[in-house]
């Protein structure tokens, strides 16, 4: 029996796009004699559809577009889609799939268990399913279909989310003989391999295939990587798809077949990542060009490598915008950068308006009063000229403004509001500096030269906003802040627990301080794109204004 993985990159809201793109798939898939086409989950919506899920007309157009779906597909070919379902209830909608065929719906299943952690909020939306559905059989072969978070409760993992329900462990004690699992589950360095480890283990408890079809693309700041793969009894690959990459992997249910290749690295994954949601946001929000600030520094650098590969070169726009305090060798770097990337380059100088402003305005600030011992109300002007430069440019040209500010950076609000952060797309705002390097080094490996200029890599960090300024003069060195944010913020720990760690007090406190004073500036920040396993954005909601002290 052939059974086709259509591993499909879905627009969220484009009924019509995904119906037409599920159509493509399964014909290709039928084309290559498949009995079973099997497509990501909610696959006519798109992933995380949110609150167009409370506009009935979304919800009616959905159940159209399925319709329609089953009526055009090959008929030698059923297929597993995802869609949003309407049954009577309190709110009455469920993450569902369908068995289509023969043209029309065969059956339908509802997701069961409804994620409600970190970027999700399923059971906002969505009822639960029926315990007795999930089964269905199709050439003499019994299938269980589960839904994405259905299958992380099976066995234990790091990954695993406890719930009181195992529909997997119930689909086999009914008789399963294959386990499918439709998935939108969003890439994040944690799962690069644990997700693997875990539905291998899946397989090899219940001593049955388990084939798992992953959603590929970026929505807003979600990035879905596909890899997609056919998991054998024992827990081997039978079969997988690459990730960040469209396929349709038609394949037998038997071992020997092809397995893509995935990043060997975290550094890696990561790249391959940003590119394609920096792809897919510009995309699917009607950009096809973008422009950015090129300071000479490892973060522009690293966006700039990105949006050209992502937009191609001739679609991105480096601006540099030196001041005073800008060195020589910045400017230098940031030149050899744009032409290495092969994209369009320009140099703005802004020491004028900037000096205009402190004719203006520094005799009115002055007789407001003096000036507190730490002012960075003059370097902060500098980060906003910028950022107004580069949005009329954006005006202007229609482009797509990236910001290049890094986690660490945001983290403690070593960033200006309407400045370095103002923009439509924060491509690296969930990378630590430390691993922005370790990106960058892959980008150059990747290219097989420097693109990234050596020099970039060796000098010390500085924003240039006044004479001689290093990163370090306000911030604990990167490689004790990076850990530290990492435990604080990624790892949910107190300052107690850090400290248990290895890391001084006084160091500890003053960057869970900074972070906590920061929030309001990330409430403002630009969507970023997702790559750690707990970002700054929807999946990390803390209040403003709070005192509650870990």
């Amino acid at each position: 029996m052939r059974i086709a993985l259509c591993q499909i990159d879905t627009t969220v809201g484009d009924l019509e796009g995904n119906r037409a793109r599920t159509l493509r798939a399964v014909q290709e898939a039928a084309a290559a004699g498949a009995t079973l086409a099997v497509l990501p989950e909610l696959t006519l919506s798109g992933y995380p559809p949110r609150d167009l899920l409370d506009r009935p007309a979304f919800v009616d157009a959905n159940l159209r577009a399925l319709a329609q779906l089953a009526a055009e597909l090959p008929r030698e070919t059923a297929a597993l889609v995802g869609f949003i379902d309407r049954r009577a209830g309190a709110r009455g909608l469920h993450n569902a799939a369908a068995l289509l065929a023969d043209g029309r719906v065969q059956q339908v299943f509802h997701k069961r268990l409804l994620p409600t952690y970190d970027v999700f909020d399923e059971d906002r939306y969505f009822e639960p399913g029926d315990a007795q559905q999930g089964l269905f059989e199709l050439a003499g072969t019994r299938f269980g279909l589960t839904i994405c978070e259905d299958a992380w409760n099976a066995v234990d993992s790091p990954l695993r989310i406890a719930y009181d329900a195992d529909p997997v462990a119930e689909l086999c004690a009914r008789g399963a003989q294959v386990l499918i699992n439709l998935a939108a589950s969003p890439f994040n360095l944690g799962k690069r391999v644990g997700r693997r480890e875990m539905l291998a283990a899946i397989a090899r408890k219940h001593r049955v295939p388990l084939v798992f079809v992953n959603l590929v693309g970026g929505n807003d700041d979600l990035i879905f990587d596909g890899s997609s793969a056919l998991y054998g009894p024992d827990g081997s690959h039978w079969a997988a798809a690459p990730s960040f990459a469209e396929q349709v992997l038609v394949c037998e249910l038997a071992p020997g077949q092809p397995v893509a290749r995935t990043p060997e690295s975290d550094a890696e994954a990561a790249l391959e990542a940003l590119v394609l949601g920096t792809r897919d946001y510009a995309r699917k929000c009607g950009f096809t060009r973008a422009v950015l600030g090129l300071s000479g520094g490892i973060d522009s650098s690293l966006v700039a490598a990105v949006a050209a590969r992502a937009l191609s070169p001739e679609n991105v726009l480096g601006v540099a915008m030196p001041t005073r305090y800008s060195s020589e060798h910045s400017l230098r770097d940031a030149r050899e950068l744009a032409q290495a990337l092969a994209i369009g380059f320009r140099v703005i100088p802004i020491d004028a308006l900037f000096q205009r402003y402190l004719d203006t305005l520094g005799p009115e600030l002055e007789a407001l009063g003096p000036a507190p011992a730490r002012d960075t109300t003059f370097e902060n002007l500098q980060a906003r000229i910028r950022g107004n430069t580069l949005m009329a440019i954006s005006n202007r040209l229609g482009h797509l403004l990236l910001t290049t500010g890094n986690k660490s950076e945001i983290a403690v609000g070593y960033c200006t509001l309407y400045g370095d952060m103002a923009g439509g797309l924060a491509v690296i705002g969930d990378l630590p500096k430390t691993f922005v390097y370790e990106v960058a080094r892959a980008y150059n490996r990747e290219a097989g030269r420097s693109v990234i200029p050596q020099s970039v890599f060796e000098k010390a960090p500085s924003a240039e906003l006044r004479p001689d300024q290093k990163d370090e003069d306000s911030l604990p060195p990167y490689a004790l802040l990076d850990p530290v944010l990492e435990r604080l913020v990624e790892g949910g720990e107190s300052t107690d627990q850090v400290v248990a760690a290895g890391f001084e007090r006084e160091l500890v406190e003053r960057v869970a301080a900074m972070v906590q004073q920061s929030e309001y500036k990330r409430r403002q920040m630009p969507p970023g794109l997702i790559v750690t396993r707990k970002a700054f954005g929807p999946g990390r909601r803390y209040p403003i204004a709070q005192r509650y002290r870990a």
